[in-house]
């Protein structure tokens, strides 16, 4: 049970928290009230703003409404007026650019094109808007007129800034120098590069703009022009140059140069004038008949005195005529082969220059075009030298060939870049050289056969041969034309694989094109020997026949030797070297068998056999006079007929002069012992005219025409 005091506490204690809450709640509803009048106040606000929003409402819509109506007819206005303006500006068009028109682009091409652009903008406005009216027709004729002055402006500036490129530039361009590892490029500027811009934007906006093609015609046909008197140009300084002073390029670039402009180009050897020169005379006076002689190249060992001897006054002087030309042909092979260089080198700066101005669909055919004129008389020249070659051969002018070596040799060599060059046009211009080689190696590999044709068929007339036994013109000439194809032996190798029709030809390797040359100059050769046989026939005297064709096989040899012709026969023919020496020495052997009728008479056949002291008798001291008689007189002929003759080879002309001499004089004196102690005349020096000594030195002066 609780107590009393706890009770009492506990009841005051919850009167008292009850209080509070009575009081709490009392507060409570007070503000309940208040709230709720303020509530009513608030409402009574936002019922009275409420109305008055709709009223201001009401009152503003229609006047926004009327406000945004006016702007946006304000608006339409603005823009009505714009499009008048801009329609009106159309009309104006062929007005505000009359005079820019009619003064033309020069001076002021950006003004120009922005004055073409508004009446190109005013013809597309009427064709679209108002394609029956007059105005139309007004800047249609405007902007004709403006295309028209465009086309004027393109042709002038080409024309005027066009100009050919100096020969100077030219043979720098195509000039190498074997000194530099890299090669410098020498770049052609054909057109400042302010008036390239200019013509650049014109045919930029003729495609585009103008959709005319003329100006491309415009463009190659001045630009081929310039190509064609470019390479003219060059071919003009050449011959002027090579003909004045035979310096053939500008003093200012000789340092740089070591022979010839082309890559590699080939040397023209300075044998090939002389060569030329001799051949020709071969052919019209060795075929023909009319003289007679021996012209040989200088070799060592040989006499110059004997060598040219046999040349008269009149062959001297149609030589000296022979070489003025020979001269005028080699300027004009060496200009030849610089224009075709130049012509590659030209004709890939044109391509560059054309690519920048010409669109790119365009660019082949227009390049085709412009190169045509100047290909076209290179390709012609190139004919007419094929065609001089071919009615040269017909007169059995076979020097002719030798102009063909170097020209095709540099033609091959650059065909790589012909083709690169002309790559992408019509196959009637790749063709063109193609079909130029084939001219040139089917001509020269007639040439060459005819040659060796000539060579086997060279007639034995009898006032054409030597009297004195020297090398025959025949020899000289052939080992000469021989020596030039040794110069160009890979071109005359592929020139005879050019018209092999077997199938071990068709792969023309440089191992096969070299038997072929070798076998070619064996058969020349074969014919050489073969002819030079025939011809020997014709001398009366065998000793003569014997010396004549031991001088020519000398000749042959020691040519074949001197030069590196010998390696080229024995690619075929191993034993050549040691062939020709065999048929020198039955030679030499066939000679010394003219004396034998001299030493005869000095052998002890007939000789009468006596003792000591014992006379002989009349028969016994006759065969001793006529032994005596005989040896002198036959001495005496065969020195004063062999003395005539000659040995171009002095070393040959020693061995053969001692040997004879060594062999006359033992069997002399071996004579003159055996009759020392023989009476057999009262006038001894009536027989024995000559001493030992005095044998001998006349058999040195055999074969010495100045004795």
């Amino acid at each position: 049970m609780i107590p009393t005091e706890d009770a009492s506490a506990r009841k005051r204690e919850i009167e008292e928290k009850l209080k509070q809450e009575q009081e709490t709640l009392s507060f409570i509803r007070e503000n309940m009230e208040k709230s709720d009048q303020l509530t009513k106040g608030m409402v009574s606000i936002l019922s009275s703003f409420e109305s008055r929003l709709m009223q201001l409402e009401n009152s503003i819509i229609p006047v926004h409404k009327q406000t945004e109506n006016l702007q946006r007819l304000q608006e339409n206005v603005d823009k009505t007026l714009s499009c008048m303006d801009h329609v009106i500006s159309y009309y104006h068009v062929a007005k505000d650019t009359d005079r820019i028109i009619r003064e033309g682009p020069t001076g002021r091409l950006d003004e120009y094109l922005a004055c073409i652009a508004k009446i190109q903008k005013a013809v597309e406005y009427f064709q679209d808007n108002n394609p029956d009216s007059p105005e139309l027709n007004t800047v249609k004729a405007r902007f004709e007129k403006g295309k028209e002055l465009l086309e004027a402006e393109f042709r002038s500036l080409l024309t005027r800034y066009s100009k050919p490129v100096p020969p100077i530039l030219i043979l720098d361009a195509i000039s190498v120098d074997e000194e530099l590892e890299v090669q410098e490029d020498v770049m052609l500027e054909h057109l400042p590069e302010a008036v390239l811009q200019d013509i650049i934007c014109i045919a930029g906006w003729l495609v585009e703009y103008g959709r005319n093609q003329d100006f491309m015609n415009v463009y190659f046909q001045i630009r081929s022009n310039q190509l064609d008197r470019s390479i003219k140009g060059l071919k003009d300084h050449f011959r002027k140059n090579s003909a004045s002073s035979g310096i053939l390029y500008s003093p200012a670039v000789q340092t740089k140069r070591k022979d010839t402009p082309t890559k590699k180009a080939p040397k023209r050897p300075g044998t090939i004038r002389k060569a030329q020169n001799l051949l020709k005379q071969y052919s019209q006076h060795g075929l023909d008949g009319k003289k007679g002689g021996s012209n040989l190249t200088p070799l060592e060992g040989f006499d110059h005195d004997l060598r040219v001897k046999h040349l008269s006054d009149a062959l001297t002087e149609k030589h000296g005529a022979a070489a003025g030309k020979d001269d005028v042909l080699d300027i004009e092979i060496d200009s030849y082969i610089h224009c075709i260089s130049a012509f590659v080198k030209l004709a890939q700066s044109e391509y560059a220059l054309l690519a920048e101005i010409i669109p790119e669909h365009h660019q082949k055919k227009t390049f085709d075009s412009l190169i045509q004129e100047a290909l076209d008389n290179l390709m012609l020249e190139g004919d007419n030298i094929v065609s001089a070659a071919r009615r040269a051969i017909m007169r059995h002018d076979y020097s002719a060939v030798l102009t063909i070596f170097p020209i095709l040799r540099h033609l091959k060599m650059n065909k790589s870049d012909f083709d690169a060059t002309l790559q992408g046009t019509a196959a009637s211009t790749k063709n063109k050289l193609p079909t130029l080689i084939t001219s040139m190696e089917t001509i020269g590999a007639k040439a060459l056969e005819e040659f060796a044709d000539s060579i086997k068929n060279d007639p034995d007339k009898e006032y054409n041969m030597p009297k004195d036994g020297t090398v025959h013109e025949l020899t000289s000439n052939a080992i000469l034309f021989l020596q030039q194809l040794l110069d160009f032996h890979e071109t005359a190798g592929a020139m005879l694989a050019s018209q092999e029709t077997s199938s071990s030809a068709s792969s023309y390797t440089s191992e096969f094109n070299k038997r072929l040359l070798s076998t070619y100059i064996c058969k020349v050769l074969g014919n050489l020997q073969l002819n030079l046989l025939s011809k020997s026939k014709v001398y009366e005297d065998s000793a003569l026949s014997a010396i004549f064709l031991h001088n020519n096989y000398n000749y042959i040899l020691k040519s074949l030797e001197k030069s590196e012709l010998i390696q080229l026969v024995t690619v075929t023919q191993k034993k050549a070297e040691s062939s020709y020496r065999e048929l020198i020495e039955q030679q030499i052997y066939m000679y010394k068998s003219s004396w034998v009728k001299v030493t005869e008479h000095l052998t002890d056949r007939n000789m009468p056999v006596f003792q000591p002291g014992t006379k002989l008798k009349d028969k016994e001291r006759q065969v001793i006079k006529d032994k005596f008689k005989g040896f002198n007189d036959g001495l005496e002929e065969l020195c004063k007929i062999q003395k005539g003759w000659a040995i171009p080879d002095k070393e040959q002309r020693d061995f053969i002069r001692q040997s004879q001499k060594r062999v006359v004089s033992d069997a002399y004196r071996s004579f003159l012992q055996r009759c020392a102690n023989i009476s057999f005349t009262k006038n001894p020096e009536k027989y024995h005219k000559y001493r030992a000594e005095e044998v001998e030195e006349m058999i040195e002066r055999l074969f010495d025409t100045s004795a």
